[in-house]
């Protein structure tokens, strides 16, 4: 007779995999693996020092309206892209992601970032052109 053995679909999400944030808050190492869900009022959102293996996903659940979401580093560390309103946006060392108000971010829109312990690597997608942006801070 065959033993049955339960194993867990490596692609399905827990609910610790999810974190709503609706204020300003700073990421930690133990975030890893999240995905934070993003109201419509755009707040600021921390980085943690660059480590390898961390990952950090940021998903609008509503039209960003009131401010911008800004995911930001301690130094120039974030490159990558984004495709937005089907053209690419290029971030090459970097310090702010924004997901932009004004009826530009949406729901859907996201970014998502990982490290390989010297520098944040950032993939994303965007329905309405100038919603995703990359800055250096002034």
């Amino acid at each position: 007779m065959a033993t049955l053995v339960s194993v867990s679909n490596p692609c399905e999400r827990s609910k610790e995999n999810y974190k709503s944030l609706s204020a300003d808050y700073t990421v930690t190492a133990a975030d890893s693996g999240v995905t934070f869900l993003l109201d419509a009022v755009g707040e600021a959102i921390t980085l943690p020092a660059v480590a390898e293996g961390l990952n950090y996903k940021f998903l609008c659940t509503a039209a960003v309206a009131t401010s911008s979401w800004t995911i930001t580093a301690a130094t120039k560390v974030i490159s990558g892209s984004a495709q937005v309103a089907g053209a690419v946006v290029a971030a090459e060392l970097e310090d702010v992601i924004s997901l932009v108000h004004t009826s530009k971010a949406t729901i859907g829109d996201w970014v998502s970032v990982e490290s390989d312990g010297t520098n944040w690597y950032v993939e994303g997608s965007a329905v309405t052109a100038g919603s995703i942006t990359f800055t250096g801070a002034a």
